[in-house]
């Protein structure tokens, strides 16, 4: 028997029109439930929601699943967590923004890595160290850890772009830091542990769900040493941190400007 996810799963179309207005993957809509009768539409009613995607069940409805803009667990709503990612009719959504304003391009920082295996944590301790500072403008900087899964759901959204925070070993001094852009292999594999985080598997499997972001880099770090028995960053990787924090920062807005129309750069100048 199909579930009631199962029913959901089905891709629909890129995007609907609402009160005149082209809504999709990114919009910003209010949420205006028809039902007041369940406590969580009375909760939701107003809120301001992100659409995740549009999905078409076994009988051609069109449902939009969206995430609300003020979570700090919109990835969990990506991997279809209860919670945090939710079903309306278009008919219970408002359009937010003006028709002929297009979304500024957005980013996302990705940091990944095992924090039990010494240096593998290179990539969460940078976008750990970003949280902490001003916000990036034009980005969206999680800690993934080593929740693969949760990262291919992640790339469903309307990014222009995407980078990777690691530790890589390429031959070099330990420390040194470099920007790659990834190979994506033709192969079919798209198998990626849930527990586990290999970029291109990850990759592969966004590619799968239907969506990558134009642009992918990586930032990675040349480890000294990845064993279970360290819980921190040696001292040439650590010294590197702040140095890649500057580097994510001047590459998403090259990547922004690259992206961004001449609105959208005003928007940013603002």
């Amino acid at each position: 028997m199909n579930t009631f996810w199962d029913r959901m799963a089905g891709r629909g179309p890129d995007e609907v029109t609402v009160a005149g207005m082209p809504v999709g993957p990114g919009s910003r809509v209010r949420l205006r439930p028809r039902s007041q009768a369940d406590i969580v539409d009375l909760a939701l009613d107003g809120r301001v929601a992100i659409v995740e995607s549009l999905e078409e069940d076994d009988e051609g409805a069109v449902h939009v699943a969206v995430t609300l803009a003020d979570d700090p667990g919109r990835d969990l709503g990506d991997a279809r967590m209860p919670g945090h990612r939710f079903f309306y009719s278009v008919e219970e959504i408002e359009p937010l923004g003006e028709p002929d304003e297009p979304p500024a391009p957005r980013v996302l920082v990705a940091g990944i890595g095992n924090v039990f295996l010494g240096d593998d944590g290179f990539g969460v301790e940078v976008v750990r160290r970003l949280a902490e500072e001003p916000p990036v403008p034009g980005a969206d900087v999680v800690d993934f850890g080593i929740r693969g899964m949760d990262l291919a759901y992640a790339l469903q959204r309307d990014y222009a772009a995407v980078i990777f925070v690691d530790a890589a070993p390429m031959g070099c001094s330990p420390g040194t830091l470099s920007v790659l852009e990834p190979d994506m292999p033709d192969d079919e594999d798209t198998l990626v542990e849930t527990h586990g985080m290999d970029p291109v598997r990850v990759l592969r499997l966004a590619r799968g769900l239907g969506r990558l972001p134009d642009r992918v880099r990586v930032i990675c770090c040349e480890p000294a040493a990845v064993d279970e028995a360290l819980f921190e960053l040696s001292a040439p990787v650590e010294a590197m941190v702040g140095e890649a924090v500057s580097l994510v920062k001047a590459l998403v807005m090259e990547m922004i400007a690259e992206n961004a129309g001449p609105g959208c750069r005003d928007r940013l100048t603002r």
